[in-house]
Protein backbone atom coordinates (compact mmCIF):
# COMPACT_ATOMS: atom_id res chain seq x y z
CA UNK A 1 0.00 0.00 0.00
CA UNK A 2 1.15 3.69 -0.90
CA UNK A 3 1.41 5.71 2.06
CA UNK A 4 1.85 9.20 0.99
CA UNK A 5 3.10 12.14 3.69
CA UNK A 6 1.55 15.70 3.16
CA UNK A 7 4.41 17.00 1.40
CA UNK A 8 3.83 14.69 -1.41
CA UNK A 9 0.26 15.72 -1.76
CA UNK A 10 -0.52 18.85 -4.10
CA UNK A 11 -3.38 20.66 -2.21
CA UNK A 12 -5.93 19.53 -4.96
CA UNK A 13 -5.46 16.10 -4.12
CA UNK A 14 -6.72 16.70 -0.93
CA UNK A 15 -10.36 15.70 -0.48
CA UNK A 16 -12.20 18.50 1.35
CA UNK A 17 -13.37 16.96 5.01
CA UNK A 18 -17.17 18.09 4.68
CA UNK A 19 -17.33 15.99 1.70
CA UNK A 20 -15.03 13.29 3.16
CA UNK A 21 -17.17 12.92 5.89
CA UNK A 22 -20.52 13.29 3.51
CA UNK A 23 -19.04 10.08 1.46
CA UNK A 24 -19.11 8.39 5.04
CA UNK A 25 -22.19 8.45 6.12
CA UNK A 26 -23.93 7.88 2.47
CA UNK A 27 -22.09 4.64 2.61
CA UNK A 28 -23.03 3.85 6.27
CA UNK A 29 -26.17 4.36 5.45
CA UNK A 30 -25.88 2.08 1.82
CA UNK A 31 -24.60 -0.18 4.06
CA UNK A 32 -27.19 -0.53 6.46
CA UNK A 33 -29.77 -1.06 4.15
CA UNK A 34 -27.79 -4.00 2.39
CA UNK A 35 -25.82 -5.62 5.24
CA UNK A 36 -29.26 -5.63 7.60
CA UNK A 37 -32.02 -6.75 5.65
CA UNK A 38 -34.78 -5.91 7.11
CA UNK A 39 -37.38 -8.40 4.59
CA UNK A 40 -40.01 -5.92 3.95
CA UNK A 41 -39.68 -5.83 -0.20
CA UNK A 42 -39.80 -2.05 0.31
CA UNK A 43 -36.75 -1.58 2.42
CA UNK A 44 -34.81 1.03 2.18
CA UNK A 45 -35.04 4.95 2.05
CA UNK A 46 -38.43 6.06 3.53
CA UNK A 47 -40.51 9.22 2.40
CA UNK A 48 -41.22 11.58 5.44
CA UNK A 49 -41.32 15.47 6.70
CA UNK A 50 -37.84 16.52 7.51
CA UNK A 51 -37.14 18.31 10.80
CA UNK A 52 -40.08 17.97 12.82
CA UNK A 53 -38.57 17.66 15.78
CA UNK A 54 -34.91 18.18 16.12
CA UNK A 55 -31.87 19.03 18.75
CA UNK A 56 -28.78 21.01 18.52
CA UNK A 57 -26.86 18.19 19.44
CA UNK A 58 -24.71 15.68 17.68
CA UNK A 59 -26.62 12.77 16.48
CA UNK A 60 -25.37 9.30 17.58
CA UNK A 61 -23.29 7.32 14.49
CA UNK A 62 -25.43 5.18 12.75
CA UNK A 63 -22.98 2.44 13.02
CA UNK A 64 -23.47 2.53 16.98
CA UNK A 65 -26.93 2.67 16.91
CA UNK A 66 -27.47 -0.13 14.73
CA UNK A 67 -24.38 -2.33 16.22
CA UNK A 68 -24.87 -1.44 20.22
CA UNK A 69 -28.47 -2.82 20.77
CA UNK A 70 -31.08 -4.06 23.92
CA UNK A 71 -33.44 -6.71 22.38
CA UNK A 72 -32.79 -9.51 24.81
CA UNK A 73 -35.18 -12.03 22.13
CA UNK A 74 -31.54 -12.01 20.28
CA UNK A 75 -28.96 -11.96 23.20
CA UNK A 76 -28.25 -10.20 26.11
CA UNK A 77 -24.83 -8.31 25.24
CA UNK A 78 -25.13 -5.27 23.24
CA UNK A 79 -23.64 -6.75 19.94
CA UNK A 80 -25.94 -9.69 19.86
CA UNK A 81 -28.86 -8.16 18.25
CA UNK A 82 -27.10 -7.11 15.29
CA UNK A 83 -25.10 -10.42 14.86
CA UNK A 84 -28.40 -11.79 15.58
CA UNK A 85 -31.47 -10.53 14.30
CA UNK A 86 -30.84 -9.90 10.39
CA UNK A 87 -31.52 -13.03 8.48
CA UNK A 88 -33.86 -14.02 11.19
CA UNK A 89 -36.23 -11.59 11.95
CA UNK A 90 -39.58 -11.96 9.41
CA UNK A 91 -41.22 -8.66 8.82
CA UNK A 92 -43.50 -9.49 5.88
CA UNK A 93 -46.25 -9.73 6.43
CA UNK A 94 -46.52 -8.29 9.73
CA UNK A 95 -50.11 -7.56 11.62
CA UNK A 96 -50.77 -6.01 14.91
CA UNK A 97 -53.95 -7.22 16.94
CA UNK A 98 -56.24 -3.84 18.07
CA UNK A 99 -58.10 -4.88 21.49
CA UNK A 100 -59.62 -4.47 24.73
CA UNK A 101 -61.73 -1.09 25.81
CA UNK A 102 -62.06 0.47 22.08
CA UNK A 103 -65.20 0.73 20.12
CA UNK A 104 -62.59 -0.61 16.73
CA UNK A 105 -60.64 -3.88 17.58
CA UNK A 106 -59.49 -6.53 15.47
CA UNK A 107 -56.23 -7.20 13.15
CA UNK A 108 -54.46 -4.45 11.66
CA UNK A 109 -51.58 -5.62 8.68
CA UNK A 110 -48.61 -3.02 8.49
CA UNK A 111 -49.99 -0.69 6.17
CA UNK A 112 -53.06 -0.51 7.03
CA UNK A 113 -51.50 0.96 10.60
CA UNK A 114 -48.62 2.78 9.54
CA UNK A 115 -49.43 4.31 5.56
CA UNK A 116 -53.12 6.66 6.37
CA UNK A 117 -50.48 8.48 8.34
CA UNK A 118 -47.73 11.19 7.48
CA UNK A 119 -44.42 10.13 8.68
CA UNK A 120 -41.87 12.68 10.01
CA UNK A 121 -38.42 12.47 11.90
CA UNK A 122 -37.96 13.59 15.12
CA UNK A 123 -34.76 13.45 16.45
CA UNK A 124 -34.43 12.21 20.14
CA UNK A 125 -32.47 12.11 23.38
CA UNK A 126 -32.84 8.40 24.31
CA UNK A 127 -31.57 7.26 27.69
CA UNK A 128 -31.09 3.65 29.13
CA UNK A 129 -31.25 2.48 32.65
CA UNK A 130 -27.51 1.04 32.45
CA UNK A 131 -26.42 5.36 32.14
CA UNK A 132 -25.78 4.84 28.69
CA UNK A 133 -27.38 7.69 25.83
CA UNK A 134 -28.24 8.41 22.32
CA UNK A 135 -29.37 10.70 20.66
CA UNK A 136 -31.43 9.01 17.16
CA UNK A 137 -33.37 10.71 14.13
CA UNK A 138 -36.30 8.25 14.16
CA UNK A 139 -38.71 8.41 11.86
CA UNK A 140 -42.53 7.40 12.72
CA UNK A 141 -45.98 8.84 13.50
CA UNK A 142 -47.41 9.94 16.32
CA UNK A 143 -48.72 7.13 18.33
CA UNK A 144 -51.96 9.18 19.25
CA UNK A 145 -53.00 9.53 15.86
CA UNK A 146 -52.69 5.67 15.40
CA UNK A 147 -54.62 4.91 19.00
CA UNK A 148 -57.53 7.39 17.90
CA UNK A 149 -58.69 5.41 14.62
CA UNK A 150 -58.95 2.60 17.13
CA UNK A 151 -61.92 4.84 19.44
CA UNK A 152 -60.25 3.99 22.73
CA UNK A 153 -63.72 4.00 25.40
CA UNK A 154 -63.88 5.84 29.26
CA UNK A 155 -62.70 2.59 30.34
CA UNK A 156 -59.10 2.84 28.48
CA UNK A 157 -56.88 3.99 31.49
CA UNK A 158 -53.93 2.38 29.82
CA UNK A 159 -52.43 0.96 26.80
CA UNK A 160 -50.39 -2.26 27.00
CA UNK A 161 -47.97 -3.53 23.93
CA UNK A 162 -46.62 -6.73 23.80
CA UNK A 163 -43.75 -7.71 21.10
CA UNK A 164 -43.05 -10.61 18.56
CA UNK A 165 -42.40 -14.12 21.06
CA UNK A 166 -41.21 -16.84 18.44
CA UNK A 167 -38.70 -19.07 19.25
CA UNK A 168 -37.75 -20.09 15.54
CA UNK A 169 -36.68 -16.30 14.86
CA UNK A 170 -35.61 -15.38 18.70
CA UNK A 171 -33.37 -17.90 20.41
CA UNK A 172 -33.04 -15.37 23.03
CA UNK A 173 -36.91 -16.45 24.64
CA UNK A 174 -35.62 -19.98 25.03
CA UNK A 175 -33.76 -18.28 28.14
CA UNK A 176 -35.62 -17.43 31.19
CA UNK A 177 -33.86 -14.16 31.45
CA UNK A 178 -37.26 -12.70 31.30
CA UNK A 179 -41.17 -13.46 31.35
CA UNK A 180 -42.17 -14.04 27.83
CA UNK A 181 -43.64 -12.38 25.43
CA UNK A 182 -41.90 -8.85 26.23
CA UNK A 183 -44.61 -6.25 27.51
CA UNK A 184 -44.62 -2.72 28.08
CA UNK A 185 -47.44 -0.40 29.09
CA UNK A 186 -48.39 3.27 29.14
CA UNK A 187 -51.22 5.70 30.98
CA UNK A 188 -53.60 6.76 28.27
CA UNK A 189 -52.31 10.19 28.67
CA UNK A 190 -48.67 9.02 28.20
CA UNK A 191 -49.78 7.42 24.82
CA UNK A 192 -51.40 10.39 23.78
CA UNK A 193 -48.88 12.82 24.46
CA UNK A 194 -47.62 14.22 20.96
CA UNK A 195 -43.80 13.39 21.82
CA UNK A 196 -45.09 9.39 21.93
CA UNK A 197 -44.19 8.29 18.54
CA UNK A 198 -44.77 4.65 16.71
CA UNK A 199 -41.24 4.79 15.03
CA UNK A 200 -40.52 2.31 11.59
CA UNK A 201 -37.12 4.05 11.03
CA UNK A 202 -34.07 5.73 11.68
CA UNK A 203 -31.56 7.87 9.93
CA UNK A 204 -34.12 8.17 6.96
CA UNK A 205 -34.18 4.21 6.53
CA UNK A 206 -36.41 1.33 7.19
CA UNK A 207 -35.79 0.10 10.52
CA UNK A 208 -33.38 -3.17 10.89
CA UNK A 209 -34.19 -6.16 12.51
CA UNK A 210 -32.00 -5.23 16.10
CA UNK A 211 -33.83 -2.14 16.46
CA UNK A 212 -37.01 -3.22 16.58
CA UNK A 213 -38.73 -3.88 12.79
CA UNK A 214 -40.85 -3.39 11.70
CA UNK A 215 -42.68 -1.02 14.21
CA UNK A 216 -41.54 -0.25 17.88
CA UNK A 217 -42.68 2.69 20.25
CA UNK A 218 -39.96 5.29 21.43
CA UNK A 219 -40.78 7.48 24.59
CA UNK A 220 -38.26 9.74 24.85
CA UNK A 221 -38.61 11.06 28.33
CA UNK A 222 -38.32 7.53 29.60
CA UNK A 223 -35.76 4.66 30.05
CA UNK A 224 -34.93 3.14 26.96
CA UNK A 225 -36.57 -0.46 28.06
CA UNK A 226 -39.95 1.35 27.89
CA UNK A 227 -39.73 1.92 23.72
CA UNK A 228 -40.98 -1.69 23.22
CA UNK A 229 -39.72 -3.43 19.54
CA UNK A 230 -41.26 -5.40 16.98
CA UNK A 231 -44.60 -4.69 18.51
CA UNK A 232 -47.42 -7.37 17.55
CA UNK A 233 -50.29 -6.26 20.13
CA UNK A 234 -51.70 -3.25 21.25
CA UNK A 235 -54.27 -3.63 24.24
CA UNK A 236 -56.55 -0.97 25.96
CA UNK A 237 -56.84 -1.66 29.35
CA UNK A 238 -59.23 -0.14 32.76
CA UNK A 239 -55.97 -1.50 34.52
CA UNK A 240 -52.15 -0.84 34.97
CA UNK A 241 -50.82 -3.85 32.82
CA UNK A 242 -47.61 -6.16 34.10
CA UNK A 243 -44.44 -4.88 32.15
CA UNK A 244 -41.81 -7.55 31.50
CA UNK A 245 -39.04 -5.40 33.58
CA UNK A 246 -41.37 -4.51 36.39
CA UNK A 247 -41.97 -8.16 36.77
CA UNK A 248 -38.82 -9.73 36.92
CA UNK A 249 -37.35 -6.74 39.09
CA UNK A 250 -39.64 -4.39 40.63
CA UNK A 251 -37.15 -2.94 42.99
CA UNK A 252 -34.94 -1.67 39.79
CA UNK A 253 -37.70 -1.26 37.22
CA UNK A 254 -40.90 0.76 38.06
CA UNK A 255 -44.15 0.72 35.80
CA UNK A 256 -43.51 4.44 34.89
CA UNK A 257 -39.83 4.64 34.40
CA UNK A 258 -39.49 8.34 33.98
CA UNK A 259 -35.83 9.87 33.44
CA UNK A 260 -35.01 10.76 36.95
CA UNK A 261 -31.39 11.53 38.07
CA UNK A 262 -32.75 11.79 41.97
CA UNK A 263 -33.53 8.13 41.94
CA UNK A 264 -30.62 5.65 42.01
CA UNK A 265 -30.58 2.64 40.27
CA UNK A 266 -30.29 -0.07 43.22
CA UNK A 267 -26.85 -1.04 41.78
CA UNK A 268 -25.58 2.71 39.96
CA UNK A 269 -26.45 6.09 39.79
CA UNK A 270 -28.89 7.66 37.31
CA UNK A 271 -26.83 11.12 38.47
CA UNK A 272 -24.65 10.81 35.39
CA UNK A 273 -24.53 9.33 31.60
CA UNK A 274 -22.36 8.69 29.33
CA UNK A 275 -23.38 9.88 25.83
CA UNK A 276 -22.19 6.70 23.09
CA UNK A 277 -19.12 8.09 21.79
CA UNK A 278 -18.16 10.81 23.82
CA UNK A 279 -15.39 9.77 26.80
CA UNK A 280 -17.07 12.58 29.29
CA UNK A 281 -20.12 11.59 31.38
CA UNK A 282 -22.77 14.50 31.86
CA UNK A 283 -25.58 15.21 33.87
CA UNK A 284 -28.74 13.56 33.54
CA UNK A 285 -31.34 15.34 32.87
CA UNK A 286 -34.89 15.05 34.63
CA UNK A 287 -37.29 13.40 31.94
CA UNK A 288 -34.38 13.53 30.04
CA UNK A 289 -34.61 16.96 28.91
CA UNK A 290 -37.92 16.95 27.96
CA UNK A 291 -39.30 18.34 31.39
CA UNK A 292 -41.20 21.12 29.93
CA UNK A 293 -43.39 18.96 27.89
CA UNK A 294 -44.09 16.32 30.28
CA UNK A 295 -43.76 16.88 33.80
CA UNK A 296 -47.11 18.11 33.91
CA UNK A 297 -48.42 14.41 33.21
CA UNK A 298 -46.91 13.75 36.87
CA UNK A 299 -48.33 16.27 38.67
CA UNK A 300 -48.81 15.42 42.37
CA UNK A 301 -47.05 12.21 42.20
CA UNK A 302 -44.03 10.88 44.42
CA UNK A 303 -41.59 10.33 41.60
CA UNK A 304 -39.32 8.67 44.26
CA UNK A 305 -42.01 6.13 45.25
CA UNK A 306 -43.49 5.83 41.68
CA UNK A 307 -40.25 5.35 39.47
Amino acid sequence: MLIRFKGDIAPSEITDQRLYLDRRRFLALSAAATMFPVGRAEAGPLDYAKGAITLDEKMTTLEAVTTYNNYYEFGTDKEDPAKTAPGRLKTTPWTVWVEGECAKPGKVAYDELIKPHRLEERIYRMRCVEAWSMVIPWVGVPLADVLKRFEPNSRAKYVEFTTLADPEQMPGIRSRVLDWPYTEGLRMDEAMQPLTLLAVGLYGQQLLPQNGAPIRLVVPWKYGFKSIKSIVKIRFTETQPATAWNKSAPREYGFYSNVNPAVDHPRWSQAKERRIGEFLRRETLPFNGYADQVAGLYAGMDLKAQF
